[in-house]
């Protein structure tokens, strides 16, 4: 039973769901999509594409197109005609909410999800919604491009995470990692998912307001020490909780926190690079978003914890707080994108106002 295939629900065909559910189909577990009308009728016709290049264990073989998954366009449907062993969760963390809400009523349906968003408070709102046993906590720092739906090209290699809390997080890890997914198992599901957040706050809201890129904020003396002053702030909250760093497949992520203690001369070629991994010649998550005018941001969910947590724990984290003040402004247009662009001394200045 342990090797037995996974029947495997997979809410969205987003870059995470496809990568994994489509990994996972790969190696002849069985998989179901739900997605939106219209997109699911696409996905019918056309299936998934898989450009898996980097990984180089693949062989001659590394670009796949993928019939063998069922596409359904409701969750009842899904529901009724199958029963799953997991279901996997990459939504963006400001959608969490509003999916919770659908599920409620088909709680005793559905089976654990397994969460691979980025955050820290996407597992809890799970765990409150549909209960503590229907969640597993993971995360995936393997770096994937999306093209369109059901199509996502592996950009950088690295693997995914998940916390031991019962029999069947065994069981999903052992699947995951057969199917190339580079899958460790975390004996610490908190630790997991804030070392996690740490390398996500990288140049990613700073880019952003400014409309720079990751070179060219760690270029910049003054925007370089902030970059130290809000992973420093992240840890301090951290040790709050009794929360230690690891090591996340294919993240050094103890290293990262290490160079927080550093001169500059020697932390910033280790940040810089640590930054600008995986992403090319490709703008951060936040800077992406923004400039594709979209009026959310996921900033709230990993910035802003930082700052919810340090709130709770008399831990002060002014940095974190104006990253998130100042990104959910130019998100939701309460002040022009063009306010901070290029000028990085107007944006510190604001620190010491």
């Amino acid at each position: 039973m342990q090797n037995s295939p996974l029947n495997v629900l997979v809410f969205g065909a987003g870059a995470i769901g496809t990568y994994i559910g489509g990994s996972l189909a790969l190696a002849g577990h069985r998989l179901t999509f739900v997605e939106q009308p219209a997109i699911a009728e696409t996905l019918r016709q056309r299936g998934l594409k898989l450009d898996l290049s980097a990984d180089k264990r693949r062989g001659e073989q590394s670009v796949f197109e993928i019939r063998e998954v069922e596409i359904v366009d409701s969750l009842e449907s899904a529901l009724a005609g199958s029963r799953f062993d997991v279901a996997i969760f990459a939504l963006k963390s400001f959608d969490t909410l509003t999916a919770l809400e659908s599920l409620k009523p088909l709680r005793e349906t559905l089976p654990p999800v397994l969460c691979l968003q980025n955050g820290v408070d996407n597992e809890p709102a799970i765990a409150q919604a549909l209960g503590a046993d229907k969640v597993i906590h993971g995360t995936v720092t393997s770096a994937i491009g999306r093209g369109g739906p059901g199509e996502i090209t592996l950009e950088k290699l690295r693997g995914m995470g998940v916390a031991e809390s019962s029999e069947l997080s065994y069981r999903v890890a052992a699947a995951l990692d057969g199917a190339f997914l580079n899958c460790q198992l975390f004996s610490n599901a908190a630790e997991m998912k804030w070392s996690k957040l740490l390398t996500n706050l990288l140049a990613n809201p700073t880019s952003a307001i400014l409309d720079m890129t990751a070179a060219e904020i760690y270029a910049h003396p003054g925007l370089y020490q902030l970059e130290i002053e809000q992973l420093r702030e992240c840890l301090a909250v951290m040790k709050a909780q009794g929360l230690g760093v690891v090591d996340l497949p294919g993240t050094p992520v103890r290293l990262l926190a290490l160079a927080t203690k550093l001169p500059t001369w020697l932390s910033k070629p280790f940040l810089s690079k640590a930054a600008g991994a995986g992403r090319g010649a490709k703008m951060p998550s936040f800077h992406i978003d923004l400039y594709a005018g979209r009026t959310r941001s996921e900033v709230t969910y990993l910035h802003g914890a930082i700052v919810r947590a340090g709130e709770k724990l008399s831990v002060p984290t002014p940095v974190n707080k104006l990253l998130t003040e100042t990104l959910l402004a130019l998100a939701e247009g309460r002040i022009s994108r063009d306010t901070y662009a290029h000028n990085p001394e107007k944006f510190l200045a604001e620190l010491n106002d």
